[in-house]
């Protein structure tokens, strides 16, 4: 059911891009959500103009979230409750990075989201009396977890036990390792950007992934949750 309450909290999603034309033409919809500094944005640029140049042909259409003063999960809510209305019954897929990318997975329960991208999410460090990170609203959606082996802001150990703990509940989770990267994934960008490109398409449009992705689903735990990305991915995804 969608949230009928209006962004008070100051939300707003950035103009279009990727797919041009009338509302009839759009068959998909990313909704990037950015991390905590606006001067360390990390993949989402990058990742915002190629999925508008891949995605654009098959009606894809990506909007930055640009949060307010509220929750980053209300927001994501909010955002994909904004869809629906502009656009209708179509897929949308949840990308953030970094406190995005926690509440790309966070608001993952939203009937309208089919799957979720989370790129160094900034998961909280819990003692053994905290509740864990939720999953069950990943239940039914693709998910995707990209982290470096090096980032000191999130500690990458955090969201692979989240995604051990995904996996029970949804098959269809995989996390890839960026070795040596940090926080801003910066070292292996132009990789992280092909492969995050490569999982939204198969995604949102039902399509065939890149034997990686494939691998990785397919692979039992500890594997298909610890997958080395490698150097130079996405010059042959297809081939």
């Amino acid at each position: 059911m969608a949230h009928d309450a209006p962004p008070a909290r100051g939300a707003r999603l950035k103009r279009a891009a990727g797919a041009t034309g009338s509302v009839s033409t759009v068959s998909g919809v990313v909704l990037l959500l950015p991390g905590a500094s606006r001067l360390s944005p990390g993949p989402v640029r990058p990742l915002a103009r190629a999925l508008a140049r891949a995605g654009a042909a098959d009606g894809l259409v990506t909007h930055q979230v640009i949060h307010g003063a509220g929750t980053r999960e209300g927001d994501a809510e909010w955002a994909a409750d904004e869809v629906v209305r502009r656009y209708g019954d179509v897929p949308v897929c949840l990308a953030g990075y970094g406190a995005g990318g926690r509440a790309a997975l966070a608001a993952a329960g939203h009937e309208a989201v089919n799957s979720v991208l989370a790129l160094a999410p900034s998961l909280p460090r819990q003692s053994a009396a905290d509740s864990p990170e939720p999953v069950k609203q990943l239940s039914g959606r693709r998910v995707l977890i990209v982290h470096g082996t090096n980032d000191a802001r999130s500690d990458p150990e955090l969201s692979y036990r989240l995604a051990t703990r995904a996996k029970k509940a949804n098959r269809t989770t995989c996390r890839f390792e960026v070795h040596s990267d940090g926080h801003g994934l910066r070292e292996h960008q132009e990789e992280v950007v092909a492969l995050a490109v490569d999982f939204v398409l198969g995604s949102v449009f039902s399509g065939p992934y890149s034997r990686p992705v494939t691998d990785a689903l397919a692979a039992p735990p500890p594997l298909g949750l610890r997958m080395p990305l490698a150097s130079g991915y996405g010059r042959s995804l297809r081939g």
